[in-house]
């Protein structure tokens, strides 16, 4: 199903960033949407005490103020991890978890940049030797192999989802799915072999992964083992867009009106670079959420 009426800026990430994008562009009259789970953002969990004029505050209290604020002035809200992006027609069309396509004029891409690890023996040495960190980068090296997919979120489900394009066998190893019921009922009639309530202890190999152990004392032989923790991330996204990084492949790179290579696309906070400190996340939010929203009415008028 796709939304029949596009939104003006849809805004990825739901951290200090993506709230301040999201404040600016409603206030300017853009139909504004944010997608992303508040609990992905690392602020949620922190306790802020060097933000201007503000003494020790939690973080989770200063998410919830900042939805409020940006609720105010209209902007919607959808509680849904991404699973992919496409530009079709002058429009972005985004996928969520529901499967319901999302169109958009613009978008802001405030999705912070931890890259979550297992922390498992193994993980770090195999590195780049059949350890990834990015299903849309990496698929294609493993046609016809048995890999392994560890992780509970949407870009665990969606990445075990994409790997049965190459893979002659895949696994999903996770503790418990935390899903939408549409991607949860697809991974189901998938091939997609589920191991739900397991872990990955080990990663094993040599020069490349041979196998993996899990908490219940099984191995399996995989090719391969896709670490996705979480949400899509921005490699994935980049991939999908064109959009381009700096040098070592892990922040987008931005101009000073937040728009990234690929014109209607923003970006803000963390996923831009150093210093990651809210106060920083803040003042890009605002300026990617005013352009955005200048560049999505631009195109009405065109």
């Amino acid at each position: 199903m796709q939304n029949p009426t596009p939104y003006d800026v849809v805004i990825l990430g739901s951290g200090p960033a993506g709230i301040q994008a999201a404040i600016h562009s409603a206030r300017k009259k853009a139909r504004t949407l944010m997608l992303g789970r508040v609990t992905n953002s690392s602020l949620y969990w922190a306790h802020v005490e060097n933000y201007c004029c503000m003494f020790k505050i939690s973080g989770e209290e200063i998410l919830r103020t900042g939805r409020e604020q940006a609720a105010g002035f209209g902007a919607e809200f959808m509680e849904q991890d991404v699973l992919s992006i496409s530009k079709q027609d002058g429009l972005f069309s985004i996928v969520p978890e529901n499967d319901e396509v999302i169109t958009t004029k613009s978008i802001i891409i405030a999705m912070g940049t931890t890259r979550n690890k297992l922390g498992v023996p193994g993980e770090k040495r195999l590195l780049g030797k059949g350890v990834s960190y990015c299903v849309d980068c990496d698929a294609g090296f493993y046609r016809n192999d048995i890999v392994a997919v560890a992780g509970c979120g949407s870009a665990a489900a969606g990445g075990a989802l994409a790997l049965t394009q190459y893979a002659s066998a895949v696994h999903l190893v996770c503790d418990k799915l935390d899903i939408a019921d549409a991607l949860k009922q697809r991974l189901k009639e998938s091939s997609v072999t589920i191991h739900e309530g397991r872990s990955i202890t080990e990663i094993k190999g040599e020069n490349a992964v041979q196998s993996i152990n899990m908490d219940d004392g099984s191995n399996i032989d995989v090719a391969g083992v896709f670490i996705e923790l979480g949400a899509k991330g921005v490699l994935e996204l980049a991939s999908e867009l064109g959009i381009a990084l700096d040098d070592n492949m892990r922040y987008v790179t931005v101009d000073r009106k937040m728009q990234t290579n690929v014109e209607g696309i923003y970006a803000a906070g963390d996923i831009t670079g150093p210093p990651l400190q809210m106060a920083k996340a803040v003042g890009e939010g605002c300026v990617a959420g005013v352009e955005a929203a200048v560049f999505a009415k631009r195109l009405k008028r065109d």
